[in-house]
């Protein structure tokens, strides 16, 4: 009971917290994910206010999401009309059934125990069903920049934030998080990143508000060509398809496992 209501406490939401980055990353992270989803039944764990959930949901027939949250539940069940909801922790979670694509999107940074859970989770899985892990990286560009620049001491310290507002216990790179998945049992098919990110989330979430996306100046190199793209969206764009090349940088590292 004691960790529900400590998962309880924490405020954030992807469409509250650093809203322009949060949802270009949420965006890429489903483009990112499409190509190993399977199936017909998908489970998010643990979903949250449902933003990502949203974007699969009409790739299923069958949707089911579990959050310890029932504040973020609400705007789940709001944002996902075809989706099943459930109040839980995933440790105490027995769905009685197993799925074809289960999510398991930022998640194992949060857990007490992430071997035991990725245990639990594979559980969950159909015989051919696929459980596809993201967490934020540690080795980050910008989290070398920050330590770098003696704002981080380490790439793998939390920040207040991470401590307080999402809940974080621990950090990941592309290494440990397989460590923990070869620990549990399960099979890495592939691993990934998403999003080459230079600057801290807040950062680049002021800069897609404010960035001189229109004129620029000098500052995007060539200019006078070109004048309707929208290269604010190029910019992202590039960002992930760099990150794809780069994937030790970005700011998740991912990684799409089987029993």
């Amino acid at each position: 009971m004691f960790e529900k209501q400590r998962q309880e406490q924490f405020p954030w939401e992807r469409t509250k917290y650093s809203t322009d980055y949060n949802a270009v990353l949420a965006r890429y992270m489903y483009i990112d994910t499409l190509e190993y989803i399977r199936g017909e039944s998908l489970l998010d764990l643990a979903c949250g206010d449902g933003h990502i959930t949203s974007m699969f949901a009409n790739h299923f027939q069958h949707v089911v999401g579990v959050d310890a949250s029932p504040t973020h539940l609400i705007e789940a069940r709001k944002r996902v009309h075809n989706g099943t909801f459930y109040e839980s922790l995933i440790e105490d979670f027995d769905p009685k059934t197993t799925f074809d694509t289960v999510l398991f999107l930022n998640v194992l940074e949060h857990v007490i125990d992430p071997v035991a859970i990725l245990r639990k989770v594979s559980t969950f899985l159909s015989e051919n069903g696929v459980l596809i892990i993201h967490v934020p990286n540690a080795e980050a560009i910008n989290r070398k920049i920050a330590v770098s620049m003696g704002t981080l001491n380490t790439l793998e310290e939390l920040s207040p934030f991470d401590i307080n507002v999402v809940g974080h216990r621990r950090s990941y790179t592309l290494d440990t998080l397989c460590d923990d998945i070869h620990a549990a049992g399960l099979n890495v098919v592939k691993t990934g990143g998403v999003f080459f990110k230079m600057l801290s989330t807040a950062q680049m979430d002021w800069f897609l508000k404010n960035g001189l996306w229109e004129e620029g100046g000098f500052g995007w190199g060539r200019v006078g060509e070109e004048k309707s793209k929208d290269w604010r969206n190029e910019f992202c764009r590039a960002c992930y398809e760099i990150g794809k090349e780069r994937p030790r940088d970005c700011n998740v590292v991912t990684a799409v496992v089987t029993k």
